[in-house]
């Protein structure tokens, strides 16, 4: 379809969203599971129609040049067709956040007081590249109650609008109003900007993508924001640790995979320790590829091995085997260069120290803090949330991975019996 009035049309969306989330908060966890699976079942059916509209963007792709690895994120194979399929059905299994009552008290007035997990009502979800994120993020807005409204990067969108298909079939099915997930019709920019400033009818959007479209979305967005701009996240080995646990944490946290915003990007290394401890580390990073950037004191530890570290080696997130490398006075100093340096998503120690270990977690002001763990555990999944939209650094309304319970509010109930206030 052509779209000439792009804001009248994101004010339709809007509109239709915001009707939706209405009666997606009056629906029941069977209406819920039955749409998430019936989506499952329509995508299952419908792979060779998935597969065709994804090869329509994957030719659109090469034409404009696209790195393969851009490529590659965009491809839907069969395997992860069978993945989204499974994620639905994962979700569908899921526990239900909403309507979930707790923390009931009695008060000295005779009323009772607590609180009930509700939906947030609309979440917009501005991403890029993969489709697979249209199925996972309608599942887990549908599943938390809210009516979604997606907009999808250009290069996917022939693939964004086959999902989008399935996904109205699904919500249908379960007697759900098809509008509870909009997938954005029109590859125009000018959408994102309208999508941005419609607070009555979006009450939360979440960017998923580089920092640049993250950056964007947070300085004009005139609705609230659930974001993370960088990955820095740091492992600090301190004198008290146990050799073969730091060396096992360090290694994965840093070489599981690149590409992710949890892996370590900063080794800080007591100043005892750093003598024995980084010739090992180094020698294991070097036999996977590992670039070493140390600070001077690392760099005479370890030679040839290590290059000079600039400052904006401690500013950045690699997402690359590149790792930057610190040698600290003691737990403070890696606490300070954590506070100045830091991209709040998630730091670990490496300690036997009970006593350091809790002051650790205290003081570190991160989303994820862990303890003798890898920070590739900084993960929804990995925390039993069972799927997570995204990880957020901020302090409001979520912060760390932003599973189904990141994506309700609460509110107060109170329960009287004809009390009146005295």
């Amino acid at each position: 379809m052509t779209i000439t009035d792009v804001p009248a049309y994101m004010l339709d969306v809007g509109q239709k969203a915001r009707a939706a989330s209405r009666a997606l908060a009056a629906s029941n966890s069977g209406q819920k599971n039955q749409a998430l699976n019936s989506i499952a079942d329509f995508l299952d059916d419908g792979r060779e129609a998935l597969i065709a509209e994804n090869r329509k963007d994957l030719v659109a792709g090469g034409k404009k040049g696209l790195s393969e690895a851009l490529l590659d994120r965009l491809e839907l194979t069969p395997a992860r067709i069978d993945a989204m399929i499974e994620g639905l059905r994962q979700i569908a299994a899921l526990p239900d956040p909403v309507g979930e009552i707790f923390d009931m008290s009695y008060r000295p007035s005779g009323i009772q007081v607590g609180r009930m997990r509700v939906p947030l009502g609309v979440v917009g979800i501005i991403y890029e590249s993969r489709p697979n994120v249209t199925a996972d993020a309608a599942a887990l807005c549908l599943k938390s109650g809210n009516a979604t409204v997606l907009r999808g990067g250009s290069e996917a969108f022939h693939s964004n609008q086959a999902i989008a298909a399935c996904i109205r079939q699904g919500l249908e099915q379960a007697d759900l109003p098809g509008d509870a997930v909009q997938v954005i019709e029109t590859t125009d920019r000018e959408a994102v900007g309208a999508m941005i400033t419609l607070p009555d009818y979006i009450d939360v959007i979440i960017p998923r993508g580089g920092k640049g479209l993250i950056e964007r979305i947070s300085k004009d967005a005139r609705v609230p924001v659930i974001k993370h701009l960088d990955g820095i996240c740091h492992v600090y080995v301190d004198d008290e640790a146990d050799p073969q646990k730091a060396f096992d944490v360090c290694l994965n946290a840093k070489t599981q995979r690149y590409g992710t915003c949890n892996t370590m990007e900063t080794l800080l290394v007591h100043d005892t320790i750093a003598a024995d401890f980084l010739p090992v580390m180094a020698k294991a990073y070097g036999e996977k590829g590992v670039e070493l950037r140390g600070c001077k004191k690392t760099c005479a530890i370890l030679g040839g091995a290590c290059a000079p570290a600039a400052d904006e080696d401690w500013d950045t997130e690699y997402l690359a085997p590149i790792l930057s490398i610190r040698v600290v006075d003691d737990m403070q100093q890696a606490m300070d260069h954590i506070e100045a340096h830091s991209s709040r998503h998630t730091e670990s120690i490496i300690t036997e120290s009970i006593t350091k270990a809790r002051r650790f977690l205290q003081e570190v002001d991160s989303s994820s803090v862990m303890v003798n763990a890898s920070t590739r555990f900084a993960d929804g999944f990995e925390y039993g949330l069972g799927a997570e939209i995204g990880i957020s650094t901020d302090k409001f309304h979520a912060r760390g991975p932003v599973g189904l319970e990141g994506l309700t509010s609460v509110k107060f109930i109170v329960l009287g019996d004809g009390h009146v206030r005295t």
